[in-house]
């Protein structure tokens, strides 16, 4: 492992499509979307909570988590993300240089502050070692756990469906009003009531 990366932890929402780029020969499977980070600060002149600049970030993830982000995640979607923090340059279908902030994820999450997320273990073909000890841990209740389907994911956005697959880096930061939550120390945050669907 190097000891000259720059590892970073990114708080922030999903700004695009989750499109997952299925694993061909030589390559592992990989994901991708775009997070959109941004800065909240106290305006001490305002009396209240502002926002900064909104950083946008590729994120990346390979092999079986890119599957389990592509399965789990969706635009709009409040994460954390930590990996290696680099800048990725490419040119544009019209020839112009680009560059944007990548982030090799290693861990993806949904931010917890804002909802709740139920957690499905991935089945491997390492099934063979045998189940994990669950000795001492209880099991929910069926009132208290939430519908689960085995049917087909439609959260994310296969590969074959992207246009061109190219990515010009642009975001329109308008988008961002319907993706932003109020955050745990804006005044007019307060208790919400979480729902499960039956």
């Amino acid at each position: 492992m190097s000891t000259q990366s720059l590892d970073v932890t990114v708080v922030g929402w999903i700004g695009s499509d989750v499109t997952l780029f299925p694993a061909r020969e030589g390559r592992q499977a990989y994901t991708s979307f775009r997070v959109a980070s941004t800065r909240r600060f106290f305006d001490r002149s305002t009396g209240a909570w502002r926002d900064g600049r909104t950083e946008w970030f590729r994120v990346k993830v390979w092999r079986t988590l890119a599957v389990n982000v592509a399965a789990s995640l969706r635009k709009g979607d409040p994460i954390v993300a930590h990996g290696r923090l680099s800048t990725e340059e490419w040119v544009s279908a019209d020839g112009t240089p680009r560059s944007g902030l990548v982030l090799e994820a290693v861990t993806v999450g949904h931010d917890l502050a804002f909802g709740s997320s139920n957690f499905r273990r991935t089945i491997s073909a390492r099934a063979e070692e045998g189940p994990t000890d669950v000795t001492g841990l209880a099991e929910a209740p069926d009132e208290d756990s939430p519908e689960i389907t085995d049917g087909p994911s439609e959260r994310f956005v296969p590969a074959d469906a992207v246009a061109d697959g190219s990515d010009d880096g642009d975001e329109d930061d308008s988008d961002l009003d319907e993706l932003r939550e109020p955050q745990q120390h804006d005044a007019d945050w307060g208790a919400r009531e979480l729902t499960t669907s039956r």
